[in-house]
């Protein structure tokens, strides 16, 4: 049996890391409020923003014509943005979204770019090729935190180094549950077989979803043709050269928003996780400890016994 002081000395290094974890707890906790707060204040914009785009698009085909609306045939290379933290003790935050690029990435082998944001999301070089890393912002996210990485995809769309652009993030369901998302960027389009590739998020609060789009189409686009004309002051061209990339933007912007929400509430739950198991642990050793004592006051009560029937 394990000597009292050796238990002792477990009992206090893990009261230590209980203490530790605590504290990650409520800052992370703190944190993970300002970041929802973010969300639910950009979500209805990101939303309705993206609603204008897929409407703009849709009229493309026939009075509207822009180089981010324009669908090409064929899938030579692509660019997958991909949004992961900048630090571990997350549970399976960072695992999860990799996984989930990882299997986009093995469908297509060795045609797809990825831009990594967030340093974690580096491990994924050993699969396939890193175009540029960002470091994530985890405070005082703005549009600018993105621009970089917008740029670089919007740009390598438009001089057709790429033929297709998408996000990997992780959407924020709530505290307790976030789900990895693969979203399709560029070109502009609603007519994806596979949900998790295009513009259906698997929150229903977000706003979006696939019935919401289609009664839209139904509303708004009749026989084939859109039924609203846009008006463009000063001239259209101008007007889309400015307002698409934007949106676009807007939506990169919204991705990162909603992964850094995710991470909080992952690292929240795994810090409270690690403080229960450390409770656990404590109570455990604990009952351990006084059993441990008991055997020796018995064990010396013992030895004083046989000592004094020895003399007596």
């Amino acid at each position: 049996m394990a000597k009292t002081r050796d238990i002792q000395r477990r009992i206090k290094s893990i009261s230590s890391t209980k203490r530790i974890t605590r504290a990650m707890e409520m800052v992370e906790a703190a944190k993970m409020r300002k970041a929802v707060a973010a969300v639910l204040a950009s979500r209805t914009y990101a939303n309705l923003s993206w609603e204008t785009l897929l409407n703009i698009a849709r009229s493309s085909e026939n009075t509207i014509s822009h180089p981010l609306l324009e669908t090409r045939s064929e899938i030579k290379k692509q660019a997958l943005i991909l949004i992961t933290a900048n630090r571990g003790l997350c549970g399976g935050f960072n695992s999860a979204i990799i996984a989930e690029a990882k299997r986009y990435i093995a469908g297509f082998e060795d045609i797809t770019d990825v831009i990594v944001v967030g340093r974690k999301g580096e491990v994924i070089r050993n699969t396939a090729h890193v175009a540029a890393a960002f470091p994530k912002e985890e405070t005082g996210i703005t549009v600018a935190s993105v621009s970089a990485v917008a740029t670089l995809g919007i740009d390598g769309f438009t001089n057709k180094t790429y033929d297709r652009v998408l996000v990997a993030y992780t959407d924020f369901i709530n505290a307790a549950k976030q789900v990895p998302r693969v979203k399709q960027l560029l070109p502009v389009q609603t007519d994806v077989a596979d949900g998790s590739l295009g513009i259906f998020s698997e929150n229903d609060k977000v706003g979006l979803s696939q019935e919401f789009v289609e009664g839209k189409s139904k509303e708004h686009l009749q026989s084939g043709k859109f039924s609203h004309e846009y008006i463009f002051e000063p001239s259209r061209q101008m007007v889309l050269d400015q307002v698409v990339p934007r949106l676009v933007t807007v939506q990169l912007y919204q991705a990162l928003l909603e992964s850094t929400a995710s991470e909080h509430s992952a690292r929240m739950a795994a810090m409270h996780q690690a403080t229960k198991a450390a409770s656990d642990l404590v109570m455990e050793l604990t009952l351990f400890y006084n059993k441990a004592r008991q055997a020796a006051i018995t064990a010396e009560i013992a030895e004083i016994t046989a000592g004094v029937a020895a003399v007596t």
